[in-house]
């Protein structure tokens, strides 16, 4: 079902089942496959591709436990040459920069920006509010929680988990998600705690928990995770 107000680019695609709402704008060559819900006011750019089973536009959902209420949100804006996977759920005010990769079952909050490039994979989780920049890649099922930010060329590694509640509800606290600094790289499973700031070309090891902030270039290790070297000197040495 297209609705009448919306505007589709030439040599668009539609599988079986898709509901066009209000108000979209589809770009030329776009290919949107079976059972896949475009919301009200969404834009989709030239070039991209919507695995099935996904929702794009998709208004937040609350009730009496969220403490942020969802206010009025902007459409949602994909760019060009965009690939969403199967059953990916994109909200509303976020942006979706041009060649982004979304990988599927990915979930994406509102207020998120994700710039060219960037990769989001399989069952990843990007919270509200989350910044990323351009050529990030957050691996399968990684957890970015709100309020975070990403800058240019992070590495996420799979089930990554960082948080922004440090008494988890028990009492009032400032939300503050983690700030991951052009070019630095986290291992598998590590977990970031709220707050925590990673440095620039800094390197977080596999599982490790990480309570405070890592330096520029610096590799931490360990629970609690602890500066153990340069990453220059720790890997980028020629095998002896």
């Amino acid at each position: 079902m297209v609705h009448q107000t919306a505007i589709l680019g030439e040599r668009v695609k539609l599988g079986w089942n898709v509901v066009i709402a209000e108000n979209v704008k589809i770009g030329d060559d776009v290919n949107i496959e079976d059972n896949v819900v475009v919301r009200e006011g969404t834009v989709v750019g030239s070039g991209s591709a919507v695995g099935s089973n996904s929702v794009l536009g998709k208004a937040p959902i609350t009730n009496l436990r969220i403490k942020r209420k969802p206010k009025a949100l902007p459409p949602l804006e994909i760019g060009n040459n965009v690939s969403i996977g199967a059953g990916v759920v994109i909200n509303r005010g976020s942006v979706i920069g041009n060649g982004v990769l979304v990988g599927d079952l990915a979930s994406i909050r509102e207020r998120v920006s994700i710039a060219a490039n960037s990769v989001i994979g399989r069952s990843a989780s990007i919270e509200l509010n989350t910044k990323i920049g351009n050529r990030v890649v957050v691996e399968t099922g990684a957890y970015i929680t709100g309020d975070s930010i990403l800058e240019d060329d992070v590495f996420v590694g799979p089930e990554v988990s960082t948080s922004n509640d440090k008494y988890m509800g028990l009492r009032p606290y400032p939300y503050q998600g983690s700030i991951i600094r052009q070019g630095a790289r986290i291992g598998n499973n590590a977990t970031l705690l709220p707050g925590v700031e990673i440095g620039i070309g800094a390197v977080v090891g596999a599982g490790a928990v990480v309570t405070q902030a890592v330096n520029a270039n610096q590799v931490a290790v360990g629970v609690p995770a602890r500066e153990i070297g340069q990453v220059s000197s720790l890997f980028h040495k020629d095998d002896e």
